[in-house]
Order: C-alpha cells, then structure tokens, then sequence
C-alpha cells in the first residue's frame, strides 16, 4: 500500500490535534459522581459518561495519575467538549483547567452544596448546548502524519505472535516513515525479550529510560517477593493458548513494533508524547487499563490484534481488532474487525495482512464503528499504584 498520499478524515480541534470521533463526555471525577453523570447522559441522548470507581482518598504518584488520566481523557481529540462532575469543587477545578489548556470548551459542576437534582439541571442544561454545538462540527482532510495510532493485545495464543501480532508490526512499519505517531507497551509481557527491545532504541538516552522503566517493575516483582509470574504472565488463557513461558508471550508481543520502527521516547503512563514515531509506554498488561492510559495520552485509533478471542472496547478510543486464529474468527466473529487467518494457511501475505489492517484503520478514522463500538462496549478502567488512604 502507496502511503506517500495518504490522508483520512478527522475532526481538526482547536489545539491543532486530529480526531476521528465526536464525542461529548461527561466526566465524572470521583465514584461519587458517577450517578450524576450517567443521568446526565441519560437525560441528553448522544453524550457519553465515563463512570469509574476511583477519585477518593488517593494521595502522591497515584493521584498525580488519577488527574493525569482523566485530564487526558477529556483533552482526547476524539473528544469535541467535556462536561466534569466532581463531588468537590476544588478537584472539578482541576480537571476543568487541565483540559481546557486544549482550548475545547469544558465546564464544571460541583455536587456538594447543591446535592444531585441541582448538579444534574445545570450540567444537562450546559450539555444540551454543547451537543448540539458539536453536531454542526465537520470532518475535514487531514495528511497521515496527524493520525495517533495505539496498540496492545489481548487473549494471545500461538496465533498472535505468528499472525497477529506480525500483522501490526507490518502495519507500523509501513506507518513510520510517513510521521504517525505510534505506541506500545505492557511492561510486564517484555519479560525476557527487553533486551530486544532496548536494542531498537534510538540512542543511548532512550535505552536508559526504557531499562529504568524495566527495572522500575521488576522492582516491584521482587519486592513483593513473587519469585516469577506464573500465577498471572502467562494467563491461563495464554496457556490453554500454547505459550508455556512469560518468554514466549514477550517474543511474540514484540513483533506489534515491526522490523524497522526504532523506539524514539519512553513515556509513564497516560503521558503525552512530544513529537511522531514510535513511543514506548509504561503500562500494565490489563487489557482495559492500557487502552484506557493510550486514549488519555492522546491517542486516537487502536489496534487490538488477539487469538483466543477478547470483547474489549473504549468509550473514546476506536479499538480495532485482529486475529489470526481461524476458531476464534469463526466463533466470535462479531468482535473481530479484520479476518488475517489466512496468514496460517498461506493464504495471504503479511504485506497482504498489513494492508487489510490499514485499510480498516482508514476507513475506522474516516467514521466506521468499530465491532466494539456497535456492540457497545465502553470499557474506562483507571490505573491504580496504590490503597487508598
């Protein structure tokens, strides 16, 4: 596939990001606010509510991510404008003034003081206003360069590593040169094949970031006195799967970054990138979680290869998934986006798969549902590094 024109069509937003998606969310801040958001959402048809359980009683690095993350969220270019909801004014304040350094139009509603009949009146009166202020916005023609593409996977098998996963790798590979900015992560399913990673770097400077960011966990493993992983790294999904070792499941996990990306940065998580190419992301392996940190570090588009089959979507991230494994195609077909079984019957090619892949990623940027997406799922699960206080 000729790249060298490419072009999609997204929504330009006001700090010169690209979205592919539309949305006007309604955030709550903490879990006490959920109620107020979802009947907002209940109330003005065609917003989104991003209920979650977190937001209280959290203190230091874990709380700097709680911000981080929801800030991310709304300042998401698929995201047109943001309702907050907290239950305190102060933390509300904060999220407002964080998303609103994107100049998009937010506003927010604090529940104390007012109790929930007053905050759901003026929150919904403010989200009618800006629904239908967004649904006179129109797509225009962006270049390639202005598309942010994520990717983990998920419920991995044999397939994945040998189909899948390879598929994304020729998928970035063909976006690289062309200024997209990429990312991948899952710390934990690096294990044992880091040194390929850290091999990719850039320079010196990455590859001192990415093995602090490696060792960083596997402080954790061991200070937690887990000798490996094998309660968790492989999943028992995995296993029935055929990957025996947390090594196998990382060589296979690394052929998502293709075979002549090179890593430009390391980023904590929900972090946003400075500039294009393929960054590398501290993350949990939690297929929710990840997606979740990628749509609050500004991502737009994922891609989600698997091969035993997994049912996971965003609220404000299109998540396109692959497989390679004709069982999984055949009995969950509703959840996949793109069929690349073909790969393991000599069918199709992996340049022939890349392209599959990147056809739907156009067409999804252009304004397609994903199969997450009109199956409704709207999976918006935060990190945690901590207990709460």
């Amino acid at each position: 596939m000729d790249l060298s024109k490419a072009s999609f069509w997204g929504y330009r937003r006001e700090n010169g990001r690209v979205g592919v998606r539309n949305h006007v969310v309604i955030l709550p801040v903490d879990d006490l606010s959920n109620a107020a958001a979802q009947a907002v959402e209940n109330g003005i048809k065609g917003t989104l509510a991003l209920p979650h359980p977190y937001g209280r009683l959290q203190f230091g690095a874990d709380l700097e991510l709680h911000f981080r993350t929801l800030i991310g969220a709304g300042s998401n270019p698929n995201v047109a404008a943001v309702i907050v909801i907290g239950i305190e004014e102060g933390w509300t304040a904060r999220v407002v003034e964080g998303i609103k350094q994107t100049g998009k139009p937010v506003f927010g509603f604090g529940i104390e003081g007012h109790g929930d009949h007053e905050t759901i009146r003026r929150a919904s009166q403010q989200a009618k206003e800006l629904l239908q202020w967004a649904s006179e916005l129109r797509r225009e023609q962006r270049p390639l360069k202005d598309l942010w593409v994520s990717t983990k996977c998920g419920e991995s098998d044999t397939t994945s590593g040998c189909g899948a996963n390879p598929t994304v790798g020729n998928a970035f590979d063909k976006l690289y040169p062309h200024g997209v900015t990429l990312v991948f992560g899952e710390t934990t399913e690096l294990t044992g094949g880091e040194q390929l990673v850290a091999a990719r770097c850039r320079n010196d400077a990455v590859r001192k970031k990415f093995q602090l960011v490696f060792d960083r966990y596997q402080e954790v493993i061991n200070r937690h006195k887990t000798g490996d992983l094998m309660d968790s790294q492989p999943t028992k999904g995995n296993i029935a799967g055929g990957l025996t070792t947390i090594e196998e499941k990382a060589l296979g996990n690394i052929q998502k970054i293709g075979r002549k990306c090179l890593v430009d940065g390391v980023l904590d998580k929900a972090e946003t990138p400075s500039g294009p190419g393929l960054w590398f992301m501290d993350s949990s392996s939690a297929a929710a979680e990840m997606v979740t940190l990628c749509a609050a570090a500004g991502y737009v588009v994922h891609f989600f290869p698997t091969g035993q089959g997994n049912v996971i979507g965003n609220p404000i991230l299109p998540v396109i998934k692959l497989c390679a494994n004709p069982r999984t195609v055949r009995t969950m077909s509703e959840h996949i986006d793109v069929d690349v079984s073909g790969l393991l019957r000599k069918e199709l090619t992996p340049d022939q798969a890349g392209d599959r892949l990147l056809d739907c990623m156009f067409r999804t940027a252009n304004g397609r549902l994903t199969a997450a997406e009109a199956l409704g799922h709207r999976e918006f699960v935060l990190t945690r590094l901590y207990e709460s206080a």
